[in-house]
This record gives C-alpha cells, sequence and structure tokens, in this order.
C-alpha cells in the first residue's frame, strides 16, 4: 500500500480583462483624457495601455491606474 500525499492547494491569481475599455483606451492613446475611478477622477495623457493598466502623464508624472478601478473615461 503506497502512503496517500495530500497536495496543497495552489492559489490561482485572476486578472480580469476588460476588452472593451481597453479597446477604448487604445483609441485615445496620446490624447488627454479623463479617468473616474473608485478613489476619484484623473486626467492625464495617456502614455501606454495594458491588459491590466493604463498609464497616464500629467505634466511630467507618470501614474499607473488599474483597469479594474475605472468607473468612466472621457476624451478633453
Amino acid at each position: 500500500m503506497y502512503p496517500i500525499q495530500q497536495q496543497m492547494p495552489q492559489a490561482v491569481m485572476v486578472y480580469p480583462i476588460d476588452p472593451y475599455v481597453v479597446e477604448t483606451l487604445m483609441s485615445v492613446k496620446g490624447k488627454r483624457v479623463l479617468i473616474e475611478t473608485t478613489r476619484g477622477g484623473i486626467s492625464g495623457c495617456v502614455a501606454d495601455v495594458k491588459p491590466d493598466h493604463v498609464v497616464l502623464d500629467t505634466r511630467g508624472a507618470k501614474f499607473f491606474v488599474r483597469i479594474s478601478e475605472i468607473v468612466w473615461i472621457m476624451p478633453e
């Protein structure tokens, strides 16, 4: 008889991707936008877009905003 080996449960990271928000952000890349998040609003130029975050350039300062925290986007 072989001893029963129990496996430790493995954590699985889930990163929700919202393809419509990513597509919208890609369409305004290089342009100024106002983004409302669950923590408040931020405006700047869309410098880069990734599946899970967007990079806003606000007067030389870079802000990395998680797409899952975005409520709405408005081009300026």
